[in-house]
């Protein structure tokens, strides 16, 4: 399912127009978002948690040349799905 899926399964589901629909997705996106660049989690009761992580500078190598590189430090967004998000799809 693709964004424009999911708008379109979100606005037949909830009885939203499609533009407000995307409009919901969208700010629902942004939301998180800002929050996981702001440094705070989003906790959703019986989905899942999102949280960013902080990633250490490392060694990586080149798999064309075997060159060592560098990989700079980095921020990633991380998702740890609730038990009863997992026990529902399983």
């Amino acid at each position: 399912m693709n964004k424009s899926e999911l708008v379109e399964a979100v606005a037949t589901k909830s009885g939203l127009t499609p533009a407000d629909a995307e409009k919901a997705v969208n700010a629902f996106i942004d939301v998180i978002v800002g929050a996981l660049k702001g440094g705070d989690g989003v906790t959703i009761s019986g989905f899942g948690a999102f949280s960013a992580a902080k990633r250490a500078e490392r060694t990586g190598r080149n798999p064309r040349t075997g060159e060592e590189i560098k990989i700079a430090a980095s921020t990633v967004p991380k998702f740890k799905p609730a038990k009863g998000f997992k026990d529902a799809v399983s």
